[in-house]
């Protein structure tokens, strides 16, 4: 197996939501030092809150303040942080119940070791020195030696100066892909300005990308078949949001590209043609930039425009 590729591999995409009233008091009321619930029908306060009850799904808006202390219902140590975790240093995930809620929220514990840790321990928030409107405006929870309140969680109209409107949760997921064998090759064939596939030995038909297997008959595939360079676009998408890491204008056009001899279709970015002019059926070649391991885009060919019937099962 020493000829299988392995890389580190990166997604990661920032996904931007707007928020509701109650989403937008909580998120505000952290920036200002104010941790909001929401009571349900029933006078059960939840933090987080929610906008409609779990159980009877009526909305929600009746607003409280809980206080900044509260009980760890359960914890787990980490040891060892991850980038981007709330603390550079060993700590503690901890589900603490804040007084006057009958939920827990979900942070971390700044404890010195494992041992310093235990359910029931009494805890409070450390407060972010810069505050934007994020659930990071918990820095962290720690240690605490006052007792529980017993005070009722007193009524909150939610309003606050410069409202939090929509957040940014950046998601990123970093680790290291291994493509298999029939990918590998097909990888390296790239490499050399070659597309191949593999053909299953049973309903023969040709795979690119190949996938070592025919999902179709559940069979073993080996041979492999070079296929294109040239092929013809089976349906398309007009793209007009850019993305923050592709140096590419807007409105561009990406496609299903069926190659000569494949019975699968593969994506790619289509080029050399107004977006509007791109159809099914268009003829195509791909474009190799100086250096790339694959193609950068395809271009029209010239050719006649491909019979619907040619290409209908793959699209």
């Amino acid at each position: 197996m020493t000829d299988v590729l392995s890389a580190p591999l990166v997604v990661e995409f920032p996904f931007t939501r707007s928020l509701g009233p109650v989403q937008s008091a909580f998120l505000t009321g952290l920036r200002e030092r104010t941790v909001l619930g929401v009571r349900t029908d029933d006078g059960t306060v939840l933090v987080p809150p929610v906008e409609y009850d779990p159980v009877t799904a009526s909305e929600l808006r009746e607003l409280v303040e809980v206080a900044t202390t509260g009980t760890v219902t359960t914890w787990a140590w980490n040891p060892s942080p991850r980038r981007y975790q709330p603390l550079e240093t060993p700590f503690a995930w901890v589900l603490v119940r804040l007084d006057g809620a009958a939920t827990a929220l979900l942070h971390a514990l700044d404890a010195p070791g494992p041992d310093a840790v235990h359910t029931g321990m009494r805890v409070r928030i450390r407060w972010a020195a810069t505050r934007t409107g994020a659930i990071t405006d918990i820095a962290c929870f720690e240690p605490y030696d006052g007792e529980p309140g017993t005070e009722e969680p007193a009524a909150h109209d939610g309003e606050f100066t410069d409202p939090v409107t929509g957040i940014v949760a950046p998601a990123r997921l970093d680790y290291v892909h291994s493509p298999g064998r029939a990918q590998s090759a097909y990888l390296k064939a790239l490499a050399g300005h070659r597309t191949v596939g593999e053909r299953c030995p049973a309903c023969r038909k040709v795979y690119v990308p190949p996938r070592g297997a025919c999902p179709t008959c559940g069979i073993a595939t080996a041979e492999q078949v070079e296929v294109g360079p040239r092929g013809t676009v089976t349906t398309f998408c007009i793209v007009n949001i850019k993305a923050k890491n592709l140096d590419i204008e807007v409105p561009y056009v990406y496609a299903h590209i069926a190659l000569d001899g494949a019975d699968l279709a593969l994506h790619g970015r289509i080029a050399g043609i107004p977006y509007d002019q791109v159809r099914m059926g268009l003829r195509v070649e791909p474009v190799w930039a100086e250096g790339a391991a694959h193609p950068d885009h395809y271009r029209p060919t010239g050719e006649p425009d491909a019979d619907y019937d040619t290409y209908k099962e793959l699209v």
